[in-house]
């Protein structure tokens, strides 16, 4: 079974979660434990850590490092023809709103440039699980619910479980060859690849394996991934098991799937921009209106902006923010991506601030420079 049976048997449960179950500690330092249900909190400043315990009433601990976590207690026993108690994991994306510090997640797989990862993990005998990695993609930038596509890797699985559907291939990615399971939970579809023996640590291209289920699925390159996560699904026992460290990286700078950018007239700004914002005490969110100002329709854009010092964004809608702090890029999303000539289109973003609050004092669209409203 996998981790999406989970979304189909706990959706309302994980739903609520989102907005009442998740205790968000700050920042983690080395060896703080977590053992509520839905518990998270971020480890270098750039990834979540989950404890996840979805399936079971029983006392689930998790002990977070600077890198990962560990298991520290799992009483859960979960029926090995059935779903797992849990997914305990660390990611970098979106889960259920919970996003991870400054990812630029969603992101359309026709902008990936690079999708790389490293995962180490510590194994036990005698406990019945699997060391999922899983990658989440959606028609849509999705951040909240359950996506259309997930994709598991078992690097490792102990005891009588297998994944969702039935084994319809096998494939080589990476240099190594997997067995290829392919079905549907009833929620959304799956395709796992899994490892015919234990990987304890690797370092890869997870763009390699959304190419390949492409090919098996109805994933294409106008989707978007939203998360990538790393950790276990427990059956039967599992103190011990550990996911030591855990980096991802997912860089933009391919070819979008509409049509390219169009060129603004040259020697003119062929657009304006209008900025808003609301503040308060060590906190903004900012309204941004980009107005197309030429003779033109832009078809995909690209505003670039420098937060002054001392701001952060935290979280952003209607275009996908890169960077959070400094030089940022914000893009287009599904729906938004093309400015007929005379019209406009908005998006925004929250963020923080030390000192005193200032706006940013330059705009370029695409690469040329705007006016202020």
């Amino acid at each position: 079974m996998t981790r999406s049976l989970r979304a189909l048997l706990a959706a309302g449960v994980l739903a609520a979660a989102a907005i009442t179950g998740v205790i968000a500690a700050g920042p983690a330092q080395a060896d703080t434990q977590i053992c509520e249900q839905y518990g998270s909190t971020t480890i270098g400043g750039r990834y979540v850590v989950m404890n996840n315990r979805w399936g079971t009433s029983a006392q689930q601990c998790i002990n977070v490092t600077s890198t990962g976590f560990a298991i520290t207690t799992q009483q859960g026993v979960g029926s090995t023809s059935g779903a797992p108690v849990s997914y305990p994991a660390v990611f970098y994306g979106c889960h259920y709103t919970n996003c991870s510090p400054g990812t630029n997640l969603p992101m359309q797989v026709s902008q990936i440039s690079s999708a790389t990862s490293s995962i180490s993990y510590n194994y036990v005998s005698g406990a019945t699980y699997d060391a999922a990695y899983d990658i989440w993609l959606d028609p849509s930038p999705k951040k909240d619910g359950v996506n259309a596509q997930e994709i598991m890797i078992w690097f490792n699985r102990q005891g009588s479980i297998q994944p969702i559907g039935s084994r319809t291939a096998t494939a080589t990615i990476g240099g190594r060859t997997w067995e290829v399971w392919t079905g549907s939970n009833g929620s959304n579809a799956v395709v796992s690849y899994v490892a015919p023996s234990p990987i304890a640590s690797w370092s890869f291209s997870v763009l390699d394996f959304i190419n390949d289920t492409k090919t098996r699925s109805s994933v294409t390159n106008s989707w978007y991934l939203t998360s990538i996560q790393a950790g276990f699904e427990p059956w039967i026992g599992g103190t011990g098991l550990a996911v030591t460290n855990f980096s991802a990286a997912v860089n933009g700078g391919g070819s979008p799937s509409s049509p390219p950018p169009s060129s603004p007239p040259s020697g003119s700004a062929a657009c304006r921009v209008t900025y808003a914002t609301n503040v308060w005490n060590t906190g903004f969110t900012a309204d941004v209106t980009v107005a197309n100002t030429g003779s033109a329709a832009i078809n995909g854009w690209s505003l670039g902006f420098t937060l002054p010092s001392g701001q952060s964004v935290t979280g952003s809608w209607n275009a996908t923010l890169s960077g959070t702090s400094g030089a940022i890029t914000a893009r287009n999303v599904s729906h938004n991506g093309s400015i007929a000539a005379g019209a406009s289109t908005s998006f925004g973003f929250q963020g923080t601030y030390s000192g005193s609050f200032t706006a940013p004092t330059g705009f370029t669209l695409n690469g040329t420079a705007c006016t202020r409203a």
